[in-house]
């Protein structure tokens, strides 16, 4: 009955909006201010062009020439809205020495609209050389990107990892995170070395990107045009600030979103989210320690009734050094038979963590917090026959026994008589 009053209840609100719609005068659109359009994404491409390049061990070609290839199928497919640029590290100094090695790292093409044939050309002069300073290339791309409000993408393509240590790549990968400037690093591994494999997800984890190994031309082409065409479907979302309440009665009510605070350590925020019957909440937190602390901490985030009874909770823990630690929940209303309404339920969530520090470091503001909010549709409630906890699986457990007695009887009776025949004989 509920289902049946929404779809009404919909199908009303739409018919009277296209009436409205039809019935409002035409000056009222020409009115409105024009929407600003999305400014255009920004990509740039980070190639390793260090000596360990040369190796031939991709499809029977070079590493650096598995490569080019791929870049050259990019730039043909890479969407006009998007502004490409070319990175490179190791690309110029072919010496030992590793001051000047660690230096190595320069913008081949400018970020902004692709011109494909000049940017082919600049590829194809490219010949495995020098050293691997990632973290020098990183903080390089990330000035290339500068400017503007667009999303940011960098494609870091290496096959190895590296091989200055200062400034380290997952230091500067976290630095990039804190400024928050919607960059996003992903990783692509030209070898499956388990060093290379650790330092280029710790590099894409800090700042919410992906590690992908990859040992195959094709993967690499296919990648590296997923990621680019990434950056022009992915909308840049801003955090909400909201500030959580010490209990539940005063705390603020959140919609579906994105929000952002902070809480001290050892604080515990709340919040209140309204969910209708037949509708799930789905819920996760996420907590940054953007300075020092101490080892052993944790989060939890819970879902609590207004009457105080847990109704379900998530929760991690972790040890050692970490840039964020996360956790989520999910819970449905279910719509009871004896509910004749939509009413929603206020579901109070609670969040809180252990974070410690030591007494040098600075207490405020608070550890930056990260909640997102998402009300979804419940999927169909589990018949009464799942009630017993193996669903409708008891028709197939009923169907096996009595399949099993039989071939039993069947065995016995068949053993049996074989064993008299050779008795006879």
């Amino acid at each position: 009955m509920i289902k049946k009053k929404r779809l009404a209840t919909g199908a009303l609100g739409l018919l009277a909006a296209v009436v409205c719609g039809l019935s409002a005068p035409a000056v009222a659109v020409a009115d409105e201010p024009d929407q600003p359009d999305r400014e255009s994404p920004k990509v740039e491409l980070v190639l390793d062009v260090s000596g360990s390049m040369r190796a031939r061990d991709v499809d029977g070609m070079s590493r650096m020439a598995a490569a080019k290839q791929a870049f050259n199928e990019v730039l043909d497919a890479a969407p006009d809205e998007i502004r490409l640029g070319i990175r490179t590290l190791g690309a110029t100094y072919p010496g030992k020495d590793r001051e000047t090695g660690c230096l190595d790292s320069k913008q081949l093409y400018p970020v902004g609209r692709v011109d494909r044939t000049e940017a082919k050309a600049a590829v194809a002069t490219l010949r495995p050389t020098g050293w691997t300073p990632i973290g020098l290339a990183l903080r390089g791309a990330s000035k290339d990107l500068a400017g503007g409000d667009a999303t940011r993408r960098i494609v870091l393509i290496t096959d190895g990892e590296d091989s200055c240590g200062q400034p380290d790549p997952c230091d500067v990968a976290r630095e990039l995170a804190a400024q928050g400037t919607h960059l996003v690093v992903d990783t692509l591994g030209l070898t499956l070395d388990r060093k290379v494999r650790e330092q280029l997800s710790c590099i894409a984890e800090a700042t919410g990107g992906t590690y992908t190994a990859v040992q195959h031309t094709d993967q690499l082409s296919t990648r590296i045009k997923q990621l680019v065409r990434r950056s022009a479907d992915t909308p840049v979302q801003t955090p909400t600030a909201v500030q959580g309440a010490e209990e539940c009665a005063t705390a603020p009510v959140l919609g579906a979103g994105l929000y952002n605070d902070r809480e001290g350590f050892g604080e515990h925020r709340w919040y209140r989210v309204r969910v209708a019957p037949g509708q799930e909440l789905r819920a996760s937190a996420s907590v940054g320690a953007d300075r020092a602390v101490d080892p052993d901490y944790g989060v939890l985030l819970r879902a609590v009734s207004q009457r105080g009874r847990e109704l379900v909770r998530g929760s991690e823990a972790g040890s050692g050094r970490t840039d964020v630690i996360s956790t989520g929940l999910r819970y449905p209303v279910a719509e009871g038979r004896e509910v004749e309404d939509d009413t929603p339920r206020t579901v109070c969530l609670e969040l809180s963590q252990s974070f410690s520090a030591p007494a040098s470091v600075k207490r405020t503001p608070g550890l930056p917090v990260e909640l997102s909010v998402n009300i979804v549709d419940a999927g169909d409630p589990p018949g009464d026959v799942a009630a017993f906890g193996l669903g409708r699986g008891w028709v197939l457990l009923a169907v096996l026994t009595v399949t099993g007695l039989l071939v039993g009887l069947v065995w016995g009776w068949l053993a049996r008589w074989r064993v008299t025949v050779w008795r006879t004989n």
